[in-house]
């Protein structure tokens, strides 16, 4: 069964979001504001993918607000420690548009 993870890089006015498969694989992405409506959008550009885990950088400091929503709709969140995703994102060698 596919397994989907969806990143979540979250600000004070935005989270940015990167969809990934088991194989590493970027299904989508994008960036939602961070009130009612940005977060209602974020949820249904996510519902095309099942089986998601929420991967939130931060979840205990800035990523906490959302984090605390994701997990009070039911949704599986992880947390990604920040030392850890600035690590990665210095690793990447991923073409930037």
């Amino acid at each position: 069964m596919q397994q989907i993870i969806v990143g979540v890089d979250p600000h004070k006015l935005s989270a940015t979001i990167e969809v990934i498969d088991q194989h590493e694989k970027v299904l989508g992405s994008g960036r939602f504001a961070t009130d009612k409506a940005g977060y209602a959008a974020m949820l249904d550009y996510a519902a095309r993918w099942s089986r998601t885990t929420w991967a939130v950088e931060g979840s205990n400091g800035a990523g906490r607000p959302l984090a605390q929503r994701l997990l009070t709709d039911g949704h599986r969140v992880v947390d990604v420690p920040a030392k850890l995703a600035a690590r990665v994102r210095l690793l990447d060698t991923r073409p930037r548009a």
